[in-house]
């Protein structure tokens, strides 16, 4: 079995120097990471398995426990946990760190990554309180989404047919060639789905849906 290989996102940022995602991640388990040291380890393996998709398991940094979802086809976070009390008199008496693995880790921004991380966070928050999602206009489109569906029309014009199955397998989607276009969708947490729609003539249009929308992920970060 061929060991895994874990980066930082600061790795992927290739920086060369401590950059804003690796603070990001860092203040993201300074304000979490109490959630979890009490926490009942049913009710978290719950909470990954069946609203996350992802698995509770060790990778060997010596951790507690490490929560690993799958982003895209060989793209992994992997959120790893470890209590130490208050050993050190700071107050803190745990933390997370964030590792990536897959041999598309690279291939994703450390910005995307750290934003995935936050929502995440966010979504196992919100199911530890037993709270709904505030904001819940799926579909709304701000005008910052407008400006990037724009943006990003040009590389449909790029496919073709033949190309189908190598996308839906990049993507981990389904995808199909339309008589107008192509539509592409998504299960990005189990029974929440992204649907993204493009034609020529219109542009990217793009649909939220699923039994566990307006559970579990707000607006804002869908």
């Amino acid at each position: 079995m061929l060991k895994r290989k874990f980066w930082t996102v600061g790795q992927i940022d290739a920086t060369g120097v401590r950059g804003p995602h690796e603070k990001e991640l860092e203040d993201i388990s300074k304000m979490k990471y109490h959630l979890f040291v009490n926490l009942d380890m049913d009710m978290l393996k719950d909470i990954v398995t069946n609203q996350l998709g992802g698995k509770i398991e060790n990778i060997g940094f010596s951790e507690d426990w490490t929560i690993s979802i799958e982003f895209f086809p060989e793209v992994n976070i992997h959120m790893v946990y470890s209590y130490f009390g208050d050993e050190f008199g700071d107050g803190i008496e745990a933390e997370f760190k964030f590792y990536f693995s897959g041999n598309r880790s690279f291939w994703v921004p450390g910005e995307d990554s750290a934003t995935f991380v936050d929502i995440i966070m966010d979504l196992i928050e919100r199911k530890i309180k037993g709270q709904k999602p505030f904001e819940q206009n799926y579909d709304v489109k701000t005008e910052l989404m407008e400006t990037v569906l724009k943006q990003r029309s040009e590389p449909f014009k790029f496919l073709k047919g033949i190309d189908r199955g190598n996308l839906a397998s990049f993507l981990g989607a389904e995808v199909w060639k339309t008589d107008t276009g192509w539509r592409i969708k998504k299960e990005i947490f189990p029974k929440i789905f992204i649907e993204i729609l493009y034609t020529e003539k219109n542009g990217i249009d793009i649909r939220f849906s699923g039994a566990n929308l307006s559970k579990n992920i707000d607006s804002y970060h869908i």
